[in-house]
Protein backbone atom coordinates (compact mmCIF):
# COMPACT_ATOMS: atom_id res chain seq x y z
CA UNK A 1 0.00 0.00 0.00
CA UNK A 2 1.17 3.18 -1.42
CA UNK A 3 2.37 6.12 1.42
CA UNK A 4 1.16 9.08 -0.14
CA UNK A 5 2.37 11.13 2.71
CA UNK A 6 5.44 10.13 2.02
CA UNK A 7 5.32 10.68 -1.50
CA UNK A 8 4.07 13.90 -1.45
CA UNK A 9 6.89 14.99 0.87
CA UNK A 10 9.35 13.80 -0.91
CA UNK A 11 7.87 15.36 -4.21
CA UNK A 12 7.85 18.97 -2.20
CA UNK A 13 11.65 17.91 -1.45
CA UNK A 14 12.38 17.93 -5.51
CA UNK A 15 10.51 20.71 -6.56
CA UNK A 16 12.05 23.05 -3.51
CA UNK A 17 15.62 21.57 -5.52
CA UNK A 18 14.84 24.67 -8.39
CA UNK A 19 15.90 22.59 -11.25
CA UNK A 20 15.07 22.63 -14.62
CA UNK A 21 11.88 21.62 -15.37
CA UNK A 22 13.07 18.73 -17.42
CA UNK A 23 14.87 17.17 -14.43
CA UNK A 24 12.21 17.87 -12.07
CA UNK A 25 9.75 15.84 -14.45
CA UNK A 26 12.79 13.08 -15.08
CA UNK A 27 12.81 12.62 -11.53
CA UNK A 28 9.30 12.65 -10.59
CA UNK A 29 9.05 9.56 -13.58
CA UNK A 30 11.73 8.03 -11.77
CA UNK A 31 10.88 8.85 -7.84
CA UNK A 32 6.90 7.56 -9.00
CA UNK A 33 7.89 4.21 -10.83
CA UNK A 34 9.72 3.44 -8.15
CA UNK A 35 7.12 4.36 -5.84
CA UNK A 36 4.22 2.78 -6.93
CA UNK A 37 3.57 -1.23 -7.15
CA UNK A 38 2.55 -2.96 -9.91
CA UNK A 39 3.45 0.21 -13.09
CA UNK A 40 4.55 -0.76 -15.78
CA UNK A 41 4.94 3.00 -17.13
CA UNK A 42 5.20 6.55 -15.26
CA UNK A 43 5.85 9.83 -16.98
CA UNK A 44 4.87 13.03 -18.35
CA UNK A 45 3.40 14.44 -21.91
CA UNK A 46 3.54 17.75 -22.29
CA UNK A 47 1.42 20.32 -24.94
CA UNK A 48 3.55 21.48 -27.41
CA UNK A 49 2.29 22.56 -31.00
CA UNK A 50 -1.90 21.50 -30.26
CA UNK A 51 -1.26 18.27 -29.10
CA UNK A 52 0.64 15.64 -26.32
CA UNK A 53 4.21 14.51 -26.94
CA UNK A 54 6.57 12.99 -25.38
CA UNK A 55 8.26 13.80 -22.02
CA UNK A 56 10.88 12.26 -19.40
CA UNK A 57 9.35 8.91 -18.43
CA UNK A 58 10.28 5.43 -17.08
CA UNK A 59 9.33 1.89 -18.40
CA UNK A 60 9.09 0.63 -22.12
CA UNK A 61 9.51 3.22 -25.56
CA UNK A 62 6.20 5.13 -25.69
CA UNK A 63 3.78 6.80 -28.09
CA UNK A 64 5.77 10.17 -29.23
CA UNK A 65 3.10 12.46 -30.01
CA UNK A 66 -1.02 11.89 -28.71
CA UNK A 67 -3.58 14.16 -29.90
CA UNK A 68 -5.99 16.01 -27.94
CA UNK A 69 -9.22 13.63 -27.76
CA UNK A 70 -7.43 10.68 -28.28
CA UNK A 71 -6.90 7.73 -26.14
CA UNK A 72 -6.61 8.30 -22.07
CA UNK A 73 -4.00 10.97 -22.19
CA UNK A 74 -6.05 12.59 -25.02
CA UNK A 75 -9.23 12.39 -23.26
CA UNK A 76 -8.00 13.74 -20.06
CA UNK A 77 -6.71 17.31 -21.94
CA UNK A 78 -10.10 17.34 -23.82
CA UNK A 79 -12.19 16.99 -20.63
CA UNK A 80 -9.63 18.79 -18.36
CA UNK A 81 -10.58 16.05 -15.73
CA UNK A 82 -8.37 12.99 -14.40
CA UNK A 83 -8.69 9.84 -16.43
CA UNK A 84 -9.27 6.75 -14.03
CA UNK A 85 -9.76 3.74 -16.23
CA UNK A 86 -9.54 0.27 -14.92
CA UNK A 87 -9.47 -1.49 -18.03
CA UNK A 88 -7.99 0.19 -21.06
CA UNK A 89 -8.96 -2.13 -23.78
CA UNK A 90 -12.38 -1.43 -22.84
CA UNK A 91 -11.56 2.39 -23.10
CA UNK A 92 -13.03 3.73 -26.75
CA UNK A 93 -10.39 5.21 -28.87
CA UNK A 94 -7.65 3.57 -26.59
CA UNK A 95 -3.83 4.06 -27.93
CA UNK A 96 -2.15 0.74 -26.83
CA UNK A 97 1.28 2.11 -27.07
CA UNK A 98 2.26 -0.75 -24.72
CA UNK A 99 -0.12 -3.79 -24.81
CA UNK A 100 1.01 -5.24 -22.04
CA UNK A 101 -1.03 -1.86 -19.92
CA UNK A 102 -4.19 -3.28 -18.39
CA UNK A 103 -5.29 -0.13 -16.16
CA UNK A 104 -4.19 3.41 -16.29
CA UNK A 105 -4.77 6.97 -14.58
CA UNK A 106 -4.09 10.15 -16.12
CA UNK A 107 -4.12 13.66 -14.34
CA UNK A 108 -4.24 16.64 -16.51
CA UNK A 109 -1.62 19.46 -15.41
CA UNK A 110 -2.87 22.73 -15.35
CA UNK A 111 -1.57 26.62 -15.06
CA UNK A 112 -3.43 29.52 -15.91
CA UNK A 113 -6.92 27.31 -16.16
CA UNK A 114 -5.32 25.85 -19.19
CA UNK A 115 -3.74 21.93 -19.48
CA UNK A 116 0.12 22.06 -19.94
CA UNK A 117 0.67 18.33 -19.74
CA UNK A 118 -0.40 15.33 -17.83
CA UNK A 119 0.86 13.01 -15.66
CA UNK A 120 0.36 9.16 -17.08
CA UNK A 121 0.84 5.75 -15.08
CA UNK A 122 -0.22 2.91 -16.64
CA UNK A 123 -0.20 -0.89 -14.99
CA UNK A 124 -0.12 -4.28 -16.28
CA UNK A 125 -3.22 -5.23 -13.57
CA UNK A 126 -6.54 -4.30 -14.16
CA UNK A 127 -8.35 -2.42 -12.15
CA UNK A 128 -4.63 -1.06 -10.05
CA UNK A 129 -5.88 2.15 -9.26
CA UNK A 130 -8.60 3.18 -6.92
CA UNK A 131 -9.88 6.35 -5.24
CA UNK A 132 -7.06 6.66 -2.59
CA UNK A 133 -4.76 6.38 -6.11
CA UNK A 134 -6.52 8.72 -7.45
CA UNK A 135 -6.56 11.40 -3.93
CA UNK A 136 -2.87 10.74 -3.46
CA UNK A 137 -1.64 11.87 -7.00
CA UNK A 138 -4.38 14.67 -7.15
CA UNK A 139 -2.20 16.08 -4.29
CA UNK A 140 1.13 15.55 -6.18
CA UNK A 141 -0.01 16.78 -9.78
CA UNK A 142 -1.19 20.00 -7.62
CA UNK A 143 2.18 20.42 -5.83
CA UNK A 144 3.74 19.33 -10.05
CA UNK A 145 1.63 22.60 -11.19
CA UNK A 146 2.86 24.77 -8.43
CA UNK A 147 6.56 24.29 -8.86
CA UNK A 148 6.95 23.79 -12.64
CA UNK A 149 7.79 26.97 -14.24
CA UNK A 150 9.07 28.31 -11.21
CA UNK A 151 12.19 27.11 -11.83
CA UNK A 152 15.12 28.53 -13.81
CA UNK A 153 15.22 26.83 -17.56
Amino acid sequence: MTDYDLLIRQVRELCEDGLWDITLYANLSALLFDSLEELNWAGFYLMRNGELQLGPFQGKPACMRIPVGKGVCGTAVKEKRIQRVADVHAFPGHIACDSASASEIVLPLFRDGEVFGVLDIDSPVKDRFDEKDEEGLRRIAALIEECVGAAPG
